[in-house]
């Protein structure tokens, strides 16, 4: 599964926030015959962690994304008690949002996370959080 998140306020030095939209889609998670836009059918671009994503339009930068490590954490939501407050994880760009299996449900999303990247940042049943990345 994939979380679909889309640029939404302010962008200060590289601290961004964003805003998820949709968590449904089916899972890019390490299949052999699903080559991403970055390392093609590479099983090792994937981080032992599971923490990755697919980089939309915006930040994509022709190609650039591709292995670019963010710092993403949950600061709120509007299911009460959502995000997991202190919990900070890095994620590795491996995917384009708009060429990946699991494409982005809304028009200029930014990022597109791993389930297991959302759900260790926040509950994954909210319906919408606003996240911090910067890249690293």
């Amino acid at each position: 599964m994939y979380i679909c998140i889309k640029h939404n306020i302010e962008s200060s030095d590289q601290t961004l926030t964003i805003q998820l939209f949709s968590r449904h889609h089916s899972s890019l998670h390490r299949k052999i015959d699903s080559a991403t836009e970055c390392y093609g059918s590479d099983a090792t671009q994937f981080p032992s962690s599971n923490f990755f994503a697919a980089a939309g339009e915006g930040i994509w930068d022709n190609g650039a994304a591709c292995g670019r490590q963010y710092l993403i954490s949950c600061i709120n939501s509007v299911l009460p008690r959502a995000c997991k407050h202190g919990e900070t994880i890095q994620i590795k760009i491996v995917d384009r949002a708009q060429t990946a299996l699991s494409k982005p449900t809304k028009e200029g999303t930014t990022m597109v996370l791993s389930n297991a990247a959302l759900t260790a940042i926040a509950d994954p049943n909210a319906p919408s959080l606003n996240i911090d990345f910067r890249q690293v």
